[in-house]
C-alpha cells in the first residue's frame, strides 16, 4: 500500500474541523423550518449554538421577533432577534435577567402563533430562573459542586430541572397554546432531548427525590432551604401534560453525524476506521488510558504494509477535581493517553470539544504525538504531576499541544481520534 504521508497532527485536526463544520447551524437549520404561521412567529433559544441558529433562521425567514441566550463571545449578527449573552458553565445575573425576558416574550401567545425554540448544549447554565426560595448564588454553588463532583451530565440536569422554573418542560408550558417547534443540536450521550440543555421544552419524568438522591450520592451539601425548595417548589412538566400537546421536537445535528463526516474523510485517505461510539462517558483519564492500551494492542497486530487505523469516539467525559490545575476532560483524556502510550512510536491522539471550550478554559482540547513526554522532560515538566492536579491545559500549553479554535458556534460534544500507524512508520 502507499505510505501514509500526511502530517498526523494536520490529519487529525482536519477530521476535527469537518466534525465541527457538519454541525454548523447554517448548514442544518433551514431544512427544518416551517412556513410562517397565521399569527406571530417568535424565535427563542439558548445554548452555545443558539446565536448561530438564530442567524440561520433569519437567513431563511428574514428579520424576525425573538430572543436567544448564548455564551459570552458567541454572539452573531441578527436583524430582529435579540442576542443576550451570559455565563457558562456557571450561571450569572445576565442569564437570569435574559431568561425572565424570554419567558415574558412567550407569555400570552395564542393558538395561531408559533414559537421556534433553538436549543443547544450550554442552555442548562444560560437558562437561569431559580424556583422560589432559591437564589442565584445558591444555583451557582450547586452548579460548581456538581461540576467538581464528576457527575455525568444526565445527573447534573436532573438536579438543575428541579431547581428551575424554565427547565424540564416548563418553557414549553409557558408557550402554550402556541404551536412550538424545538430544533435541537445534541451535545449529550444518547441524544435524549430531555438531557439537552435540561430539556426546557420536553416533558420530564424524574422526581424531586431523584434530585435529592443525586446530591446526596455525590456528597454535595444540601442546606435545608434547598431541600425544601426542591420538594415544595419543583414544577417540572410530565410528558403527559396537555400543555405539551402542541409541541414538536427535532434533533438536527448530533455527535453521530460528526463522527460519520470524519469517517468519510479518513476512508478517502485509505485509513481503516473503527468507530467506538458517540456516547462514551466516564472519567476522562480512565478512558484515555483505556483507549491508548487498545491502540497499542491493535498496532502490535499490524504489519508494515497494513493501512493506518483510526479510533474515533464521541460522548462526554467527566473530570473529578483532585487539584487546582487548569484542565478539561478532552485535554485530560489526551494527557492520560500520552502517559499510557509512554512515547510509543506511530500513535497520535487528539481530543477536542466541538464547541471550542474544554471545561471552563478557552481551549478546544489537545494533541499528543510520540514525542510529547520527551518534550515535557526537556521543558522540566512532569506529565504525571500535571495529571494528578488536573493541569492538562497548562501541560499542553507548555509543550505546544494545545488546540485553540475560538467559538465554533455549534456544540455536538467531545471528538476523540487516535491515529495508529504501523510501528515502523
Amino acid at each position: 500500500m502507499t505510505a501514509f504521508n500526511a502530517s498526523p497532527r494536520e490529519f487529525l485536526s482536519d477530521l476535527f474541523k469537518e466534525a465541527v463544520a457538519v454541525a454548523d447551524p447554517m448548514r442544518v437549520v433551514a431544512a427544518h423550518l416551517p412556513g410562517r404561521p397565521k399569527g406571530r412567529l417568535m424565535i427563542i433559544g439558548a445554548g452555545k449554538a443558539s446565536a448561530r441558529m438564530a442567524e440561520a433562521a433569519e437567513a431563511h425567514y428574514g428579520p424576525s421577533e425573538g430572543l436567544v441566550i448564548t455564551r459570552y463571545g458567541y454572539e452573531r449578527p441578527t436583524q430582529g432577534i435579540e442576542i443576550a449573552q451570559a455565563s457558562h458553565p456557571v450561571p450569572d445575573v445576565a442569564g437570569e435577567v435574559a431568561t425572565k425576558r424570554l419567558l415574558d416574550l412567550v407569555s400570552g401567545l395564542g393558538a395561531d402563533d408559533m414559537v421556534v425554540a433553538l436549543i443547544s448544549g450550554g442552555g442548562s447554565a444560560l437558562l437561569c430562573a431559580p424556583v422560589e426560595g432559591v437564589s442565584l448564588d445558591d444555583k451557582m454553588a450547586v452548579n460548581r459542586a456538581l461540576l467538581a463532583s464528576g457527575a455525568p451530565i444526565a445527573e447534573m440536569n436532573v438536579v438543575r430541572k428541579h431547581l428551575s422554573r424554565v427547565k424540564g418542560g416548563q418553557l414549553a408550558a409557558a408557550c402554550y397554546p402556541a404551536r412550538l417547534l424545538t430544533l435541537l443540536i445534541s451535545d449529550v450521550p444518547g441524544d435524549n432531548p430531555a438531557d439537552i440543555a435540561s430539556g426546557p421544552t420536553v416533558g420530564e419524568s424524574s422526581t424531586p427525590q431523584d434530585a435529592i438522591d443525586i446530591l446526596e450520592r455525590r456528597r454535595i451539601a444540601l442546606p435545608d432551604h434547598l431541600r425544601r425548595a426542591i420538594c415544595d417548589a419543583s414544577s417540572v412538566v410530565p410528558p403527559s401534560d396537555a400543555r405539551l400537546s402542541h409541541a414538536e421536537t427535532r434533533i438536527i445535528a448530533a455527535p453521530s453525524h460528526s463522527l460519520a463526516a470524519a469517517t468519510q474523510i479518513a476512508k478517502a485517505a485509505a485509513v481503516d476506521v473503527r468507530d467506538l461510539g458517540d456516547a462514551l462517558e466516564g472519567e476522562a483519564r480512565d478512558l484515555g488510558a483505556e483507549q491508548a492500551r487498545q491502540a497499542m494492542s491493535l498496532q502490535a497486530a499490524m504489519t508494515p504494509t497494513d493501512k493506518p487505523i483510526l479510533l474515533l469516539s464521541g460522548g462526554e467525559c467527566t473530570v473529578t477535581r483532585r487539584g487546582d490545575g487548569v484542565g478539561g476532560p478532552n485535554a485530560e483524556y489526551v494527557l492520560a493517553a500520552a502517559i499510557a502510550l509512554n512515547g510509543q512510536s506511530g500513535i497520535h491522539v487528539l481530543a477536542c470539544d466541538t464547541d471550542g471550550v474544554d471545561g471552563a478554559a478557552e481551549v478546544a482540547g489537545a494533541y499528543a504525538g510520540p514525542d510529547v513526554l520527551s518534550d515535557a522532560v526537556s521543558n522540566g515538566i512532569d506529565a504525571n504531576a500535571a495529571l494528578a492536579i488536573n493541569d492538562a491545559h497548562s501541560f499542553f500549553d507548555a509543550v505546544g499541544g494545545q488546540i485553540v479554535t475560538g467559538p465554533t458556534l455549534t456544540n455536538v460534544n467531545d471528538f476523540r481520534a487516535i491515529l495508529i500507524l504501523p510501528a515502523s512508520a
